[in-house]
């Protein structure tokens, strides 16, 4: 029987093949929607596999049933179908397939080829994967893990993205001038209770330490955890009260007469918080987010504190920015 002729079980393969398509998509999907760890890469290297089959069975027909197609005739002479390898074509699918699922170029490709062997495939698996690529970046920018980010919004800032506008730290930090002020902790003028009244009447991740609400200077940053846990040791203490003074400085001021037993924190409050000026460019607090890796900046004028941004307000703004 001659190489590509249509056998009795092509049409049964054919369909096995587009059932196995339909239930591997449909179950990929699944996984990928549920928070399990069923992986990606694979599921897309057999979708594309799938599908590459498929379509490098359909060109071996009709190449053996239209010999004389002028590019049929031109590439192939006089091997007619024995000129298609079903097998390159599902090798191809799937490298696109996992390039229009990831947007991986370069290091997909020496994946491949480091997998088949074949130099001579190098340049369809690089077509496949550029055209993967554009297509897929045309329809929705950025990967899928891209999108599973923006999905669930987690604070994260892309080193690719830039930001060119005017817009300065003023403008992003809170609170805003109409909102309620800053929760922030004194250096030596609060007892027990206020600070557990301020953690339960707030979720910030951190409090300002300043040296009075008057005043409003900057003396230093605690972080919530670390002061959930003082306090949780301090109350098995029976001699730490709900009058007990709580002190964030290093110096302790003269107590008159006998009073509570004060609880000492300045060892939990860090000195030298990353501090920014409210008229910072927003263009530079976003690269220190990125560079360093901040969740946080304070803004001060003259030291004296202004405000806070997290991460999530800078993550705000650009979308804000980006969509006017």
């Amino acid at each position: 029987m001659q190489l590509g002729a249509p056998t009795a079980g092509l049409s049964h393969a054919m369909g096995l093949l587009f059932l196995a398509l339909l239930f591997k998509i449909a179950f990929t999907i699944f996984t990928m929607g549920v928070k399990v760890p069923a992986g990606l890469y694979i599921p897309s290297l057999a979708i594309g596999a799938i599908a590459g089959r498929m379509l490098g069975v359909g060109v071996e027909q009709l190449v053996y049933h239209f010999p004389n197609f002028a590019p049929f005739k031109t590439e192939c002479g006089s091997a007619g179908s024995k000129c298609v390898t079903p097998g390159l074509y599902a090798v191809v699918g799937a490298c696109a397939a996992l390039a229009g699922v990831t947007r991986m170029t370069v290091s997909l490709v020496v994946m491949m080829f480091e997998v088949t062997g074949g130099l001579p495939y190098i340049v369809p698996l690089m077509v496949a994967t550029m055209m993967a690529k554009w297509v897929g970046d045309a329809i929705v920018p950025g990967s899928i893990y891209d999108r599973q980010i923006v999905m669930n919004n987690y604070p994260f800032l892309d080193n690719k993205d830039e930001f060119n506008y005017t817009t300065i730290a003023a403008d992003v930090m809170q609170p805003r001038p109409n909102e309620p002020p800053l929760g922030v902790l004194t250096q030596d003028s609060m007892r027990l209770a206020e600070v557990e009244t301020l953690l339960s009447e707030t979720d910030f991740n951190g409090y300002p330490v300043v040296v009075s609400q008057e005043s409003q200077h900057l003396m230093g940053y605690i972080l919530r955890r670390d002061l959930k846990t003082a306090l949780a040791q301090a109350r098995k203490n029976a001699d730490h009260t709900d009058e007990s003074p709580v002190y964030f400085g290093r110096r302790i001021p003269l107590q008159e007469g006998a009073g509570p037993l004060p609880l000492k924190l300045s060892m939990l409050v860090d000195l030298a918080p990353i501090t920014i000026t409210d008229q910072t460019p927003m263009e530079t607090v976003i690269d220190m987010f990125r560079k360093l890796g901040l969740r946080t900046v304070l803004v001060t004028h003259n030291g004296r504190l202004l405000g806070i941004i997290t991460k999530k307000d800078v993550l705000k703004h650009v979308n804000h920015m980006s969509h006017r």
